[in-house]
């Protein structure tokens, strides 16, 4: 879940199994913190009623009614859908289960992007799912661009404490949260500003995705397939006929589904459960890569990233 709130953004792409069980955890790793759940106040939304096509189409397959999305990549083709509303800000879920086996160079993404929307000066909050040649060591990379800022990648990358090819799991902001980035003046010009579409695809990164583009896709072992469950999404949604945000009422959720100091700042359990996750499975921050910025960019410079 990305949430984007009024007065912060919270890119804290957690990572909680829907089932925990031994079997799914890394080995040795210890137990994530308890925390509390958002995903229960929100319904799970079909593909037909709340996405459509991006590209590769018919590596697109819906499952239960479009309750599950499989995406496939191939030899042909990677594939992705985006949300039909664009949001200012919001909640946004998705179970996600990633392809076994040797999965070096894939990438799986779920982000918000307006890319299509302003294509010289876009806003994205990413998290990508970075393949590798050991079945069980799968890597999330963040990221964050604001108003066209690609010439800064700010990446953190994290270990999984558990098997992501396993089971179903949830990635959502504000239960383990892993990364936090604040509205303040040294994010000022890089701060995500504008309406923003919620995508998920799978693609090839042969060229970066597993060691620095070391290890590309292996086709002979593919195809490559994520699954898609319990897609969640809530909140102010643009209206392209007026300048101004209006959050009209839909359906049974109030006329602003993510107003509340939950959606606003992090509670002491989730700092906690943050603490956790970077201290113990974080292994890379552009904050700490003195080599690629020399003169560090003004948020790793006491600013809060």
């Amino acid at each position: 879940m990305l949430s984007i709130t009024h007065t912060a953004l919270y890119v804290a792409f957690s990572l909680i199994s829907l089932v925990t069980v031994a079997s799914s955890m890394r080995h040795n790793s210890p137990i994530p913190p308890p925390t509390t759940s958002l995903t229960d106040r929100f319904p799970h939304l079909g593909f037909d009623a709340a996405f459509t096509y991006l590209f590769g189409g018919k590596n697109i397959k819906k499952i239960n009614d479009g309750s599950c999305v499989s995406i496939t990549l191939d030899n042909s083709s990677g594939c992705g859908f985006k949300s039909k509303e664009i949001y200012y800000y919001g909640f946004f879920s998705a179970a996600i289960k990633l392809p076994s086996d040797y999965s070096a160079g894939v990438v799986v993404a779920f982000y918000v992007s307006n890319s299509q929307v302003y294509p010289h000066n876009h806003d994205e909050i990413d998290f990508e799912f970075l393949g590798h040649e050991k079945r069980k060591d799968w890597a999330l990379q963040t990221n964050i661009y604001g108003n066209g800022s690609t010439m800064t990648g700010r990446e953190e990358k994290f270990y999984l404490w558990f098997d992501p090819t396993i089971d179903f799991h949830e990635f959502l902001v504000d239960n383990i949260p892993v990364r936090e980035v604040s509205h303040n003046e040294a994010m000022s010009r890089a701060y995500p500003s504008k309406p923003m579409s919620v995508y998920a695809t799978i693609w090839d990164g042969s060229d970066w995705a597993t060691h620095g583009g070391k290890k590309p896709v292996n086709y002979k072992v593919g195809p490559f397939v994520a699954w898609f469950k319990d897609l969640e999404m809530a909140g102010c949604a643009w209206n392209q006929t007026s300048p101004a945000a209006s959050c009209s009422k839909r359906g049974s959720l109030s006329r602003d589904p993510v107003e509340g100091n939950e959606f606003m700042k992090l509670s002491e359990q989730q700092q906690r459960g943050m603490q956790w996750a970077r201290s113990k499975f974080m292994f890379y921050s552009y904050c700490n890569d003195l080599k690629r910025f020399p003169v560090l960019p003004m948020e790793c410079r006491g600013g809060k990233v």
